[in-house]
């Protein structure tokens, strides 16, 4: 393939919600043969009018693409089975707007259909993540660190609870059971955390393309263990654990200073040693599992955040694309290793080593 070409369209979209069986449905990556446009424009495999073009999962489209790009309209467009034109956004975007209301053309019916675009077939089994745990105490970094690894390096990361503040934000079924946890300075039941883990892996890579994982605070327990295994399978091979180790005084001048703009309900004194407390109690023997059978990175995150990262950097390494990890210190990078302040109104909000 020249350096000229087309990346390939490897995406697959899922059309819903017109309540137009001629037009609802999964959408895969045209195998239309070349031709030339109605604007002169000559396609390639999986595009048309030079950007990605989409068939009909079943085939039974007259028109192919069904799902395509027209220059002299400046518009995307999606047809029916008998190849009329049904739906179309105006847009010069790169794919298919999945965020804004499509308009219902002549041969279509209201309401207009909803796109949402997956990066893996969804009617495949998502493929194995690469996934790495992360542990410390509160206070060690660790959070710092994968957003570091997230803005610099490409990859994502999840934190446990971040996913359980938002859950308990939501104020659905399980948020009262969330915020009885987390303000007393215990682990949210296994259930909770493991399904909104895999639930956000679930959606990262179906949606974003992302394998690569950090889970943030994942395990504190060996209870999650069994909560892991119950969802991968007791033959998955054991992810491997970076550890961010920290004296406590350090942990503790940490937490109680960012406590004064966090606006985090379990930024205190007494939240703090009742949490240390538990993650003595029941992460550290989770800890000596992972050492048992040598999968674990220890980190001294008592260092300035710039020596951590280079450890970090350099455990991922066989993993992140090449590429992201030459490529220089974003603006973001450089305020979360503490090179340049944040804008004042950042400052309340981002920053702290978590």
């Amino acid at each position: 393939m020249s350096s000229n070409a087309p990346v390939p369209n490897t995406l697959f979209i899922q059309v819903t919600g017109a309540g137009n069986p001629d037009v609802d449905g999964l959408f895969v990556p045209s195998t239309a043969p070349s031709a030339t446009s109605e604007s002169g424009t000559t396609s390639s495999l999986g595009y048309w009018n030079g950007k990605m073009a989409w068939d009909r999962a079943d085939g039974k489209c007259e028109r192919s693409p069904a799902l395509s790009y027209s220059n002299s309209y400046t518009s995307w467009r999606i047809c029916r089975l008998d190849g009329h034109l049904a739906y179309d956004i105006t847009s010069e975007d790169a794919l298919p707007p999945c965020g804004r209301e499509w308009h219902v053309y002549k041969k279509g019916v209201a309401p207009a259909p909803k796109l949402v675009i997956h990066h893996f077939d969804p009617r495949e089994p998502l493929p194995e993540p690469n996934v790495f745990f992360v542990l410390g105490g509160p206070g060690s970094g660790k959070g710092t660190m994968c957003s570091l690894a997230a803005t610099q390096l490409g990859w994502t990361h999840l934190s446990t609870g971040d996913l359980l503040r938002a859950e308990r934000k939501l104020g659905g079924e399980t948020a009262a059971t969330i915020e009885r946890y987390i303000s007393a300075g215990e682990l949210v039941p296994n259930e909770i955390t493991v399904t909104l883990l895999k639930q956000a892996m679930d959606n990262a890579m179906r949606l974003q393309g992302k394998t690569n994982f950090l889970l943030d605070g994942f395990p504190r327990s060996l209870d999650n263990m069994d909560g892991w295994y119950q969802v991968f399978g007791n033959t998955a091979e054991l992810p491997t654990m970076l550890h961010f180790e920290c004296p406590y005084a350090e942990l503790e001048k940490r937490i109680l200073g960012r406590a004064k703009y966090s606006g985090r309900s379990d930024d205190n004194a007494e939240s703090m040693k009742l949490r240390f407390d538990t993650f003595k109690a029941k992460t550290l023997p989770t800890l000596d599992l992972f050492r048992s059978q040598s999968k674990v990175v220890e980190v001294d995150a008592s260092q300035k955040r710039e020596a951590v990262y280079a450890l970090l950097k350099e455990s991922l390494k066989a993993y992140t694309d090449p590429e992201l990890a030459a490529q220089p210190l974003t603006e973001e990078s450089e305020m979360l290793l503490g090179l340049r302040p944040y804008p004042k109104r950042d400052h309340k909000t981002t920053g702290s080593m978590a």
